[in-house]
């Protein structure tokens, strides 16, 4: 399938205000993203995401590398590449609060070069698309947060982009809105063909909505696959163990020491193990003060496990 990005080797370092001392936020990440597709762009706080993402929307000059968007260099064909990307930062920085739904629809139709004759159509059309008909004449001041993102991600459209790289876009959103969001994405990308870059903290929607998912961690991309071939990889090594009581100070230290991905629900552990032998070990550990255990289950895993585990495994090595 035909990359329509193409991040290669990107470097950026900053300098701290207080110390001067320098920092490399980003150390050679490269990654494709494939026309079409939905990714999601992943990494804990600090991890050269937020430094990522703004090198891919021409906002940042990388030190090293380039980043190539449908065939033109974002640095030297700037204004070529940028024809054809849009971004929804995080906070909807790109709405006018002032401005009703339809007025900064006009007027972002018209920065970003569409023809008059053209804009009320597509204006029109977009309001249909995300049920915002109703509220065209209401100040965006006014609006709930998910009417604002739903706005936001349809100023981003007007521009009729190949590429939407979008920033947290269900953050704080109710559970409705965060739903009728990601089913907005999902048809825009499997009917109108578009390309979707999602940077997000929310694991679930990676999971439902996202093809393939880019990790990077302390400035390097630590994974690059599909999201159901993680899923497979990591549902091997989950297990739920219920026990019929509270396990001791001593047998809860050497379990946190030796699996440190787990979480107790009153009785119940869940665990990640890092290889399967290792429920050995782990029922060892019940063993020694003959703590009863009632069952043994296999778990299905969550992306947010998965995320985790990567992360850690990444900074242990």
């Amino acid at each position: 399938m035909e990359s329509i990005i193409k991040v290669n080797g990107i470097q950026k370092t900053y300098k701290k205000r207080k110390t001067k001392e320098e920092f490399k936020a980003v150390k050679g990440v490269s990654f494709e993203v494939a026309k079409g597709e939905i990714v999601g762009l992943l990494g804990p706080n600090g991890a050269g995401k937020t430094t990522t993402i703004k090198t891919i929307c021409g906002l940042l000059v990388p030190d090293e590398g380039s980043v190539t968007i449908n065939g033109h260099d974002s640095v030297r064909d700037r204004n070529k590449a940028l024809r054809h990307i849009s971004a929804v930062l995080e906070g909807n920085r790109n709405i006018y609060w002032r401005l009703t739904v339809q007025e900064n629809m006009q007027y972002f139709a018209g920065n970003r070069g569409v023809r008059k004759k053209e804009i009320r159509e597509r204006v029109a059309e977009l309001l249909k698309l995300f049920r915002l008909e109703d509220k065209k004449n209401e100040l965006v001041n006014n609006l709930s947060r998910g009417m604002q993102q739903k706005l936001a991600i349809c100023v981003a459209m007007l521009a009729d982009t190949d590429v939407i790289l979008l920033d947290e876009p269900t953050l704080g959103l109710d559970v409705e809105t965060g739903y009728e969001v990601r089913e907005l994405l999902r048809k825009i990308a499997s009917e109108q063909g578009k390309t979707i870059i999602i940077s997000t903290h929310d694991m679930p929607v990676v999971q439902d909505l996202c093809e393939r998912t880019i990790i990077i961690n302390e400035g390097k991309v630590i994974a690059d696959d599909r999201v159901d071939h993680l899923l497979q990889l990591f549902e091997t090594s989950a297990y739920q163990i219920h026990v019929k009581e509270s396990i001791s100070d001593q047998q809860q230290e050497v379990l946190t020491r030796q699996f440190p991905l787990h979480s107790w629900e009153g009785l119940k552990l869940q665990v990640n193990l890092g290889q399967e032998q290792d429920i050995y070990d782990l029922v060892e550990i019940f063993k020694r003060e003959q703590t009863p255990i009632e069952t043994v289950t296999r778990s299905e895993v969550n992306f947010e496990q998965v995320f985790r585990k990567l992360v850690k495994e990444e900074v242990a090595s």
